[in-house]
């Protein structure tokens, strides 16, 4: 890599303004999705910044490195190799607690990490006050504020990228405190096995990773490694199970523990940095808890809440769609005109009249207006909060017939399209669970097939 080449990598909950976080950097109109159903990538840009390159990958949003859907194991590769020159993470500051989890499984793995606080403005909205300060101590790295729709504090984080690399800001994180055991356990498994660690993958990962028998990780490790250190890393690997064993531990519960340190810090942190929010804002939280939370109306009041909003979406959009079916006729007896005074051949005309141009016309007339309804009154479920609490009560009713919790969420998307429903599916960790959720997703009415009037 050039002296005067910089590696970013900008990592993120989903719905913390990540991409425009990316936009801002690179001035670009890149959309990673804050939603399941986008493209697993890495988005790249780039931009100049006093005389120095600066390359900007914008990760897929995880919440955590702990499991192993497509896009989470995308985005971990891509932090734990050890290739970025700076780690840049962008947290929502209106639920900062649990962007702090992934912020701190960052910080075992990389030390160069900068916060992006973003979203202020809509924190200041609901009466939150993050102390940036504070928190840049308790975690002993660089604080950042932003609101990036703005483009307010992008200035100074594009300044502090720069003392990061240039190590006028030092970065020491102050790393989680997990119990003496596992980090003992760490320690043993690598002494003595430093040669066995790729050069591109940080080292206290190689180890969580082998300990923890992760066989995506075992492959990948077959690509870089010879047959004699493989053989070396397996034999390693027995080993530290064993005494993983003798200690009472096994996988599972070692990736409990160090989950719960994560959250349990994450939260210590939180109280300290955050102000409570406005009265006001607990109420209405208190309210709907109330509601949607109780055994006795959740489920009626979800119910109901989601036939309104099919009601809104079928009825509300065969106004519009009448209006455009109407205006595809027309133009399209203007067309078949402009044809038949052109004298096409028949083929031609067939191809271009009844073919194409009633096959668009006919998709978008459909199924545009429903899409345009039920995809914003599903943006607005989320933003109240209810979409978390909806799909907390059907997290039972799926466990019950042997699929997945998740499987909730991709089905009511499946209303509004059967393509991003099934694409939607990816989130789902379990091959098994995913499978039945995308057969199943097929069979749910999305508005293409909605009856028309």
């Amino acid at each position: 890599m050039s002296k005067n080449e910089i590696i970013i990598g900008l990592a993120g909950n989903p719905n913390t303004g990540k991409s425009t976080v990316f936009n801002c950097l690179t001035g670009l109109k890149q959309h990673t999705g804050n939603w399941s159903g986008k493209t697993v990538s890495n988005a790249q840009g780039s931009f100049f910044l006093e005389g120095k390159h600066c390359i900007v990958y914008d990760l897929p949003g995880i919440y955590s490195l702990f499991s192993d859907s497509a896009e989470e194991r995308c985005a971990k590769e891509f932090i734990c190799s050890a290739k970025t020159d700076v780690m840049l993470v962008v947290l929502d500051a209106t639920s900062l607690e649990r962007n702090l989890t992934l912020v701190l499984h960052i910080l075992e793995l990389t030390k160069k990490v900068i916060l992006c606080i973003n979203l202020m403005d809509e924190a200041q909205k609901k009466g939150i006050i993050v102390d940036s300060k504070k928190l840049s101590q308790l975690l002993n790295i660089p604080v950042v504020c932003t609101s990036a729709r703005s483009g307010k504090g992008i200035e100074k984080l594009k300044k502090t990228i720069i003392s990061v690399v240039e190590e006028d800001i030092c970065c020491k994180p102050n790393q989680t405190l997990f119990p003496q055991k596992i980090e003992q356990l760490y320690h043993d498994f690598l002494k003595g096995a430093e040669h066995l660690v790729p050069e591109d993958i940080a080292a206290k990962y190689f180890a969580m990773e082998i300990l923890e028998g992760d066989n995506w990780f075992l492959k990948m490790l077959c690509d870089k490694l010879d047959d004699i250190k493989m053989q070396e890393v397996l034999a390693r690997q027995e080993m530290a199970q064993q005494y993983l064993a003798q200690q009472g531990y096994t996988v599972e519960k070692l990736k409990e523990e160090r989950s719960i340190t994560f959250l349990k810090r994450g939260q210590q942190i939180a109280k300290e940095v955050v102000t409570e929010k406005t009265e006001k804002a607990k109420q209405r939280e208190r309210l709907l808890d109330s509601i949607f939370m109780s055994k006795k109306t959740g489920i009626p009041v979800m119910l109901g809440l989601l036939g309104l909003i099919f009601w809104i979406t079928i009825a509300g959009a065969n106004v519009p769609s009448n209006l455009l079916m109407e205006l595809f006729y027309h133009m399209g007896e203007k067309l078949g005109d402009f044809l038949t005074w052109c004298a096409v051949p028949e083929w031609f005309y067939g191809i271009v009249k009844d073919g194409i141009y009633l096959t668009v016309s006919w998709v978008v007339a459909v199924m545009l207006p429903p899409m345009a309804i039920f995809f914003p009154l599903f943006t607005i479920l989320e933003d109240f909060g209810l979409l978390p609490r909806i799909a907390f009560h059907m997290d039972g009713l799926f466990q019950k017939a042997h699929a997945h919790g998740k499987q909730a969420l991709t089905m009511c998307m499946g209303f509004g399209c059967n393509s991003a429903g099934v694409t939607a599916c990816r989130i789902i960790d379990s091959p098994r669970e995913r499978l039945i959720a995308i057969l199943t997703n097929n069979f749910v009415p999305c508005n293409g097939r909605f009856a028309q009037p």
